[in-house]
């Protein structure tokens, strides 16, 4: 149990991280906003893949939903900037 934590601690601040470096420009997203919301992307990334029918019959790191989970969490920093109303350079 406390291994799948800090396993998705550790997934969502990488996510998170890579999410902020795809986004062009500056975000104005703390360090603990940004593993939170990479979680989050991971989660709902690796869910919407699934439900979709991707299966991975040959084992191996999940790559699809691994870059799913980016892009959520890039288009969730973008959604955390425009609800709290920081500038975005």
């Amino acid at each position: 149990m406390i291994g799948t934590i800090i396993g998705a601690i550790i997934v969502g601040a990488i996510i998170g991280a890579l999410a902020r470096l795809v986004l062009p420009g500056r975000q104005s997203v703390s360090v603990v906003v940004t593993v939170i919301l990479g979680i989050l992307g991971s989660l709902i990334g690796s869910w919407l893949v699934y439900q979709l029918g991707y299966n991975n019959s040959n084992g191996g790191f999940e790559i699809i939903p691994f870059l799913a989970g980016v892009v959520v969490a890039a288009l969730l920093i973008v959604g955390y900037g425009m609800a709290t109303g920081r500038k975005q350079v």
